[in-house]
Formats: structure tokens, C-alpha cells, sequence
């Protein structure tokens, strides 16, 4: 059995956050995918947006595949989320599965900052995605350091997506061009919940007949 972990703060989940799951699922054909909002990341401020709210916007990875779940696990935990610590209750929920970690092309060049860095590799496989142009070397110095060190890191092939979450909140991306950078469930979620008022109105769309 396989089990893929794709965390983040999600806030809000974009098609760049959609497009790496994806390439994820096609290299590893997991049988569990869990993707996991944080509570507090430890790298970031604790996130405006509450806990549940993000929770309900990352309801839209399940279009991707049956396999993709969401739990709200490091956000009933309270504080900061540590990925070590996700990962050891995924071991006892799992003990016999193969366990697999997505993160992002950044985040493997800092790697060894994560708590208890050693760890997470003795648990889990590395998938990377989301290679930016000129990376590709440094890229592939930090896994071999990471192999040497007993790790295992794969490539998923996920192009860079030209957005991150905090283009959206601040307004950085015009409102108006949201749905180019959203999924139709986020987009309704923002909506409802009146989130990051600070831009303009969203436009109208055509109504769609399924929840994406």
C-alpha cells in the first residue's frame, strides 16, 4: 500500500497547488492521498483564514482522483504543524504502507532546516514538483546530499505555475482574474465566507454543474 501526504497552509489552494497533486498521483499511483492543511506551519505567520474555512477550499483536490482525501488532523492538533509529526501518526495508522511526502522544488533546498529532518527521510520517499527554469542542477546536488544522508527523492513532472497564495490575498492578481487561478469550489468558498475583501469583486460566472 501507498500513502502520498501533500500538506500546505492552502490559503487559498490555487491550480498551481492542483497541477503538483496531480503530476504526484500520476508518478506515485498512490492508494491513499491525504492532503492536509496546516494548523501553524513553522516556517509562516499563523494563517487569517480559519482553520475550517481552508479545510473546505482544499475539498477541491478530490476532483482529482477517488484515492485523494482531506483531513483536518494537524488543525484539531492546535499550534504549529511539524511534518515529522504528521508523518509518525501515519506510520501507526498505516504501519505496513509505503509512505510518500510532496513538497515543493523550495523546499527540498531547505531541507535540512525541517524538525528532525532525518526522520522524515527514514519514513518517507521525497516527491518533488514544481521545477523552476535553472533549477534543475541545484535541484539534483540537494537530493544526492539527501540520498547520501539515507533519503530517497523522486521527480514528479510539474511545471512552475506562475501564482502562489499570497498573489491572491494581497491583491497582487486582480480579483477579476481569480477564476483564471482558482477552482470553481475555492472561488465559491471565497465567496460565501466573504474572504480577502481587500480586492475587488469577483465577476459573474456561468453557473457549473459540478463542484470542482
Amino acid at each position: 500500500m501507498k500513502v502520498l501526504l501533500y500538506g500546505g497552509t492552502f490559503d487559498p489552494p490555487h491550480n498551481g497547488h492542483m497541477n503538483n497533486l496531480r503530476a504526484a498521483l500520476e508518478l506515485v499511483q498512490p492508494d491513499r492521498a491525504i492532503v492536509m492543511p496546516a494548523g501553524t506551519p513553522p516556517h509562516k505567520a499563523a494563517s487569517a483564514t480559519p482553520g475550517a474555512v481552508r479545510l473546505a477550499m482544499c475539498g477541491c483536490f478530490t476532483a482529482l482522483s477517488p484515492v485523494v482525501e482531506v483531513s483536518d488532523w494537524e488543525i484539531r492538533q492546535g499550534g504549529r504543524s511539524y511534518t515529522v509529526h504528521t508523518l509518525e501518526m501515519l506510520r501507526q495508522r498505516f504501519p505496513d504502507a509505503a509512505l510518500y511526502l510532496s513538497v515543493g522544488s523550495d523546499m527540498l533546498l531547505t531541507f535540512r532546516q525541517w524538525r528532525r529532518w532525518q526522520d522524515i527521510l527514514a519514513m518517507a520517499a521525497l516527491v518533488v514538483e514544481s521545477r523552476r527554469p535553472g533549477d534543475d542542477a541545484a535541484l539534483a546536488a540537494a537530493a544526492r546530499d539527501l540520498e547520501t544522508a539515507g533519503g530517497r527523492v523522486l521527480f514528479a513532472q510539474a511545471e512552475s505555475y506562475p501564482c502562489a497564495s499570497s498573489d491572491l490575498r494581497t491583491g497582487r492578481i486582480p480579483r477579476t482574474q481569480w477564476p483564471d487561478y482558482l477552482p470553481e469550489k475555492v472561488l465559491q468558498v471565497i465567496e460565501a465566507q466573504g474572504l480577502y475583501r481587500e480586492a475587488d469583486p469577483l465577476p459573474e460566472r456561468e453557473e457549473s454543474c459540478c463542484d470542482l
